[in-house]
């Protein structure tokens, strides 16, 4: 007897449970520190004129108050962290039950940063945007994270590329703790530093290229603090003490502009570098036995201490100069050449790590892109994982629109491989034909990219999509929209010359033009794309164009969904029928609106 398994709606209503209640008890707790340190403060300021003006009390009671809000303070501050980490993982739960009861749209990021026009099917099969797959998938809570699960949505993966993703898929999709975790640790996306100016700066040329001047400066904080000593200790000890300070201040007045960009440039990330090193380290705990998984921990490790070790030590150094600015510690600090010490220190990290940069936070991008995938299989246990082949194909059972609500997808087999590779698929607007497109490109995006699929089966070959659904025309361009979509056709044309077989998906071809050349234009495009070992899917309510599957046969085939009018609406099933649609209901719908025909 097999145990039952509770459904991920379950298991994340209880524990959003959990965590809600967490957050109220730090939030009161919050509460009852803040109103104890607002008392140690107001009762500080009153002892202050009894203490220290009538001396009606000794001055000693002062470091009570004192004492207390400095001990309060720091408890606070643990308080204040655990209070915002529980906020977070509020969210995540909350934002996880969206996605499964389907409230999902608009409440993520639809990354449209990343959406190219020109891309051959990143727009037709709404990939980014509100609403969007990337809405859907994405939990990632960096940008590395966004960009290359965006990146892998773009571009089809090879074989052994998905084999090894679709291995850490499954071994990330029952590690729901540490998803959780890392969407505690991690901050809001929108307001972080770009990654690619992060790894600019620590890839970049020296600003003090003399081995000397770190050992300069050494030696003059050295001789400042000898002369210091001298004037203390000593009589006429003042002698060298100005002489010292001046070779310092003459030091620090020659580095300053070089100091103040090296110090500049650093600060500019602290925090995201601390994110970062939380995230790393925790992906460093982890135990893995996927492949790709274990590379990845591996990447981070090095001689010099690992990845979050190494960034950890260079948030110490530019925290040490924000201290600079303390203006009880500021005098301390020139006399040390605290300033040009931490810089040198900094740009002796970029010269031993900065190389490696890019490196972590790659490795870092792709945990979040497969916590990502992991997050989405999860979440729909009864999806499928693809079964990638060498011959292109596209067979599927059950398939589904991975955006559409579960209550309203119906799903519909399909095959397209050596013998059919062409389905001509007619009806009416509005009955199906433009989401069958959507569910094969969308669900061939999920299946390249290593991620489930929104089908009971599915075996594809590895193939380049092309998708023509959305060609619009453009005042600023001054194109129309029948030479935007023959612009598209000429893209997707040019897509089948490439290395994988084009999986081509082409909505109402070429319904800009007149009849005539419609037919023959769409056989000619077919005709080339099946030439040129293309397989796809063509739509039209066009019943002339559907004889051009009966002149492409065996290769191609006809399908169709149908429609019916009750009670003078049209009624669509959505199912996906052999053959051409026999009949149409327009005229009828258009009289029963009351128009004459």
């Amino acid at each position: 007897m097999t145990g039952h398994r509770e459904s991920p709606a379950a298991v994340y209503r209880e524990r959003l449970r959990i965590r809600e209640e967490r957050l109220g008890a730090l939030r009161r707790r919050d509460g009852l520190i803040a109103n104890l340190r607002l008392a140690a403060a107001g009762a500080g300021l009153a002892l202050v004129w009894p203490a220290l003006v009538n001396r009606a009390v000794a001055a000693g009671w002062l470091l009570v108050p004192v004492l207390a809000f400095a001990v309060l303070a720091a408890v606070h501050g643990g308080v204040l962290r655990r209070r915002d980490e529980a906020a977070r993982a509020v969210r995540f739960y909350a934002a996880g039950l969206a996605r499964l009861e389907d409230r999902w749209v608009g409440q993520g990021r639809g990354g449209e940063e990343f959406l190219d026009p020109g891309h051959p099917y990143a727009r037709d099969l709404d990939l980014f945007g509100p609403g969007s797959l990337f809405e859907l998938l994405s939990t990632a809570r960096t940008r590395p994270g966004e960009a290359t699960l965006a990146a892998w949505l773009l571009a089809p993966a090879g074989p052994a590329e998905i084999a090894a993703r679709q291995k850490a898929v499954a071994e990330l999709r029952g590690r729901l703790d540490l998803r959780e975790e890392l969407a505690i640790l991690g901050e809001d996306v929108a307001f972080t530093t770009d990654p690619g100016d992060v790894v600019s700066w620590a890839e970049g040329p020296p600003v003090v290229a003399s081995p000397w001047a770190p050992r300069l400066a050494a030696a003059a904080a050295m001789l400042n603090v000898a002369a210091l000593g001298a004037w203390w200790l000593l009589p006429y000890g003042s002698l060298p003490l100005v002489p010292a300070l001046a070779l310092s201040g003459g030091l620090a007045l020659a580095w300053r502009r070089r100091i103040g960009e090296i110090l500049g440039r650093a600060g500019r990330p602290e925090r995201e570098l601390l994110l970062w090193a939380r995230m790393l380290q925790r992906l460093e705990a982890e135990p893995f036995t996927a492949a790709r998984l274990g590379a990845l921990r591996a990447a981070l490790a090095g001689s010099a201490g690992s990845a979050a070790e190494r960034i950890r030590r260079l948030a110490r150094l530019i925290e040490w100069s924000e201290s600079r600015r303390n203006v009880l510690f500021a005098p301390l600090a020139a006399v040390l050449l605290l300033g040009p010490q931490l810089a040198f220190a900094v740009e002796r990290w970029r010269r031993r790590s900065g190389g490696e940069v890019g490196g972590w936070l790659a490795a870092l991008g792709e945990l979040e892109a497969l916590c990502s995938l992991a997050s989405f299989a999860s979440e729909h246990p009864e999806d499928a994982v693809p079964r990638i082949v060498e011959e292109p194909c596209f067979v599927a059972t059950g398939l589904g629109h991975p955006l559409l609500p579960a209550a309203g997808c119906v799903r519909n087999d399909l095959r397209l491989d050596r013998e059919q590779r062409l389905l001509l698929v007619s009806g009416s607007n509005m009955s199906g034909k433009s989401t069958l497109l959507r569910s094969v490109g969308t669900n061939a995006v999920l299946a390249l990219a290593g991620a489930t699929v929104r089908a009971g089966s599915l075996s594809l070959g590895t193939v380049a999509v092309g998708a023509s659904l959305l060609a619009i025309d453009s005042l600023q361009d001054g194109t129309s929209r029948f030479y935007a979509e023959i612009r598209r056709l000429k893209q997707i044309r040019d897509l089948a010359e490439g290395e994988a077989a084009l999986l081509f998906l082409l909505d109402e071809i070429l319904h800009g033009t007149n009849s005539h050349d419609r037919r023959i234009g769409a056989e000619g495009v077919i005709a080339s794309l099946l030439a040129a070992g293309g397989l796809g899917l063509v739509t039209t309510h066009d019943l002339a164009l559907a004889e051009i599957a009966d002149r492409l046969a065996p290769r191609a085939a006809n399908v169709h969904f149908e429609d019916h009018l009750e009670g003078g609406r049209m009624v669509f099933d959505y199912r996906l029928r052999e053959g051409i649609v026999e009949r149409s209901n327009a005229l009828d719908l258009m009289r029963g609106l009351g128009l004459e025909v």
